[in-house]
């Protein structure tokens, strides 16, 4: 048995800033997958991920008596599939941002959710706010406090415009230009990365008046500009406001950054080389690149494994 695939997602504008309202763009990224599935001879790996589902399954149980309607799920068939040794085969890395339990997320519901809504229907507003609810509360059982938005994405495998929390609506992105110099890369930091922590000390700096300051005058103020230049294809204005996030997050987010890494952090900066942001919550996983020459970035960056998601 194979259940179909579910792809990892990138979030590239709008980590931490979506908690207060910032815009965001998520789109799918097909390098990664899952898929649910039985083995004949389970891995260690499989086994790992069949006693997680255990667990979950419990979770979406209570989720179910505590929300009835929100969602419902056919719970008997679920554990049946567990009980036979049902895991999630991913290639999707863990604790990277890249939305490995939303992935997960998506295809439970997809394959166990009563009355699902799915994407070949007409997706109102309300639908997409209505999944982003499920979701967010399913993928809570993963990260303590989760928006929704990973799943959303893996499910719906289509670009997701975040204008703020209430408002989120299916987006098209400018496309790729296959000739094009610039780019959009992930760096790997070679550290897996916890998301709960650093959710934690987030909410931790919101309780200072000064960083709530920052946070709304500098960091959304140039996150909501750089979705609009994104979207709007003006590329020198997106590069100008990446550099200014590139700063803020680097003055402010200190700790989301692995130590090795915000010496390289600066010489982008510096250089203009190439500009570093967050890819999810930080604290390890993909650091997200922007550059407008990917030879200069991969020279300036040899030491490391550059992954392109987008050609400008």
């Amino acid at each position: 048995m194979k259940g179909p695939l579910f792809y990892s997602k990138i979030l590239l504008f709008g980590e931490y800033g979506i908690i207060k309202d910032s815009k965001g763009l998520s789109i799918p990224y097909n390098f990664y997958n899952g898929a649910l599935k039985v083995d004949e001879n389970p891995s260690e790996e499989a086994k790992k991920s069949n006693a997680s589902l255990r667990k979950f399954v419990s979770y979406l149980e209570q989720l179910e008596k505590d929300q009835s309607e929100l969602v419902t799920f056919n719970i008997d068939v679920l554990k049946a599939d567990i009980e036979r040794g049902m895991h999630f085969d991913s290639s999707i890395p863990q604790g990277y941002g890249v939305g490995s339990s939303g992935a997960l997320v998506a295809a439970i519901y997809d394959k166990y959710a009563d009355n699902k809504i799915t994407v070949l229907e007409n997706l109102t507003r309300e639908k997409l706010l209505h999944l982003k609810t499920i979701f967010s509360q399913m993928e809570s059982f993963f990260h303590g406090k989760s928006s929704g938005l990973d799943p959303l994405n893996s499910y719906l495998s289509i670009p997701i415009l975040i204008n703020s929390k209430d408002n989120i609506e299916a987006t098209g992105i400018p496309s790729q230009s296959t000739n094009g110099k610039g780019a959009v890369f992930l760096l790997d930091s070679g550290i897996v990365g916890e998301t709960a922590p650093m959710v934690t000390i987030f909410m931790e700096n919101l309780k200072d008046q000064g960083f709530r300051t920052m946070l709304k005058t500098q960091f959304i103020k140039h996150t909501d500009a750089c979705v609009e230049n994104f979207l709007g294809g003006d590329m020198k204005a997106l590069f100008e406001n990446t550099k200014k996030l590139s700063k803020v997050v680097l003055s402010n987010f200190k700790p989301m950054i692995p130590e090795a890494f915000h010496g390289i952090w600066q010489r982008g900066i510096d250089t203009n080389d190439y500009y570093l942001k967050l890819c999810g919550s930080g604290g390890g996983g993909y650091i997200l690149g922007f550059t407008e020459d990917l030879e200069k970035a991969r020279q300036s960056l040899k030491d490391y494994k550059l992954e392109v998601v987008y050609h400008f």
